[in-house]
């Protein structure tokens, strides 16, 4: 496999950026692999590809176990790290292998969220796994990693980090369009008309309906797919009542929750306070409370239009509720009509804030996350060779746009 030594100078065709991702669902790796190219101020982004693969049983366990409401150890930590920066690495190799012909050049790794502290509206600390020197030694490529740490020490949510490659995406469309993200937690980034973004997490996306899956099948089901079983139930409003009463969802924005609130003991919790219930009921109920939140965060800045992504978009159920949630006047569809494939689209987020990063531009909008200012994001672990940056960019581009591969696309020139 070669690898190159530099990365391009700003003047160079395009840069070959290999994105990594695991959401709040903590059951897989994604990279989605990008060819970026910079015009001026525009940021053409060509997806290469995608690949993805479940963390082995073992791992997923062990990282349950350790999450809350759970309890763990500074050794379990230790091993986790260690385990998941392997599983990244091995994902970065075989993308670098299937997707780029071996010759990616940085490799933007958003890591495993573990923990995002957050009490009385503020966020004091978050803590990713993932060890990036894995990565590193695994495909001698650079990799920036630790992208949220930074905004929050600058008084900033740490998230939702898309907001600024959601402002870019969304620039130009007519109304007051919105990009939303349905992982395990949904966010969400509105454009308002004078161009003012706003970005935030509504609440839970899948990671309850996942709780309560594995709750009431007894691990037999780890996500309803497709919304089978909530297709055959009913939502039962006191348990909708309940949960609608959580004090987050009332709270303004920029705001940011995890799994460290929405958790298979909160859902127990509530489950409890009602009484039995079937299960098609109980996912019907938490589907319906994912589309209602998102809904009623949205409804506020009159929105027009949304561009839904992750993989909540993959639930029919879940994307009727929502469709209904919002209402006719609003357009709801997948970021695949812009040619951004939905399943991956954090993952290009990431390693577009990874060639951000690398070329010394902000990562951050402060009406997105609540920071002082834009802030340079991540931390840069060396590849095999010699790190040399290229100078800084001096203009922050203003729109992304996603472009199609070439129908016989062909690998890209190797680094100077």
């Amino acid at each position: 496999m070669t690898h190159h030594a530099a990365p391009p100078a700003p003047e160079a065709a395009h840069t070959t950026v290999i994105g990594l991702m695991s959401g709040t669902s903590c059951d897989a790796v994604d990279a989605a692999a990008a060819r970026i190219t910079r015009d001026g101020s525009e940021l053409r982004l060509t997806p290469l590809g995608m690949v993805s693969e479940p963390y082995d049983d073992e791992l997923r366990q062990a990282l349950a176990a350790a999450l809350p409401p759970g309890r763990t150890t500074l050794g379990d930590v230790c091993r986790l790290d260690t385990r998941i920066g392997q599983a990244f690495a091995r994902l970065a190799a075989r993308a670098d292998r299937e997707l780029c012909a071996g010759r990616a050049e940085l490799i933007a790794s958003h890591g495993q969220t573990v923990f995002h502290w957050a009490d009385g509206g503020l966020v004091h600390g978050t803590l990713q796994l993932g060890e990036p020197a894995w990565i590193a030694e695994a495909t001698g490529l650079p990799v920036v990693s630790g992208f949220r740490t930074r905004d929050i020490a600058a008084g900033g949510q740490g998230a939702p980090l898309v907001g600024l490659i959601d402002r870019m995406l969304l620039r130009g469309h007519p109304g007051v369009p919105a990009a939303l993200n349905v992982g395990g937690i949904a966010n969400a980034t509105v454009l308002t008309p004078d161009g003012t973004p706003a970005a935030f997490d509504s609440g839970p996306g899948n990671a309850l309906l996942d709780a309560a899956a594995r709750h009431l099948t007894a691990g037999r089901l780890d996500r309803d797919t497709d919304g089978r079983l909530a297709a055959r139930g009913a939502v039962h409003r006191p348990l909708l009542d309940r949960l609608l009463a959580e004090p987050y969802y009332v709270l303004p924005a920029p705001k940011t929750t995890g799994r460290e609130l929405f958790h298979s003991g909160y859902l127990r919790t509530a489950l409890d306070a009602v009484g039995p219930l079937s299960t098609p009921d109980v996912l019907a109920t938490l589907t319906r409370l994912t589309a209602r939140t998102v809904a009623d965060a949205l409804r506020p800045f009159g929105v027009t239009e949304v561009l839904a992504s992750g993989g909540g978009t993959c639930n029919p159920v879940l994307m009727a509720a929502l469709r209904q949630e919002l209402g006719a006047a609003v357009r709801l569809r997948t970021s695949d009509a812009m040619g951004l494939p939905s399943a991956a689209k954090e993952a290009y987020a990431f390693a577009v804030l990874g060639y951000l990063t690398l070329h010394g531009l902000p990562g951050t909008v402060p009406q997105c996350t609540g920071a002082a200012g834009p802030r340079v994001l991540g931390s840069l672990t060396p590849g095999r060779t010699p790190l040399r940056l290229p100078p800084p960019l001096t203009e922050a581009p203003r729109t992304l746009t996603v472009t199609p591969p070439p129908a016989a696309s062909t690998p890209p020139a190797p680094w100077p």
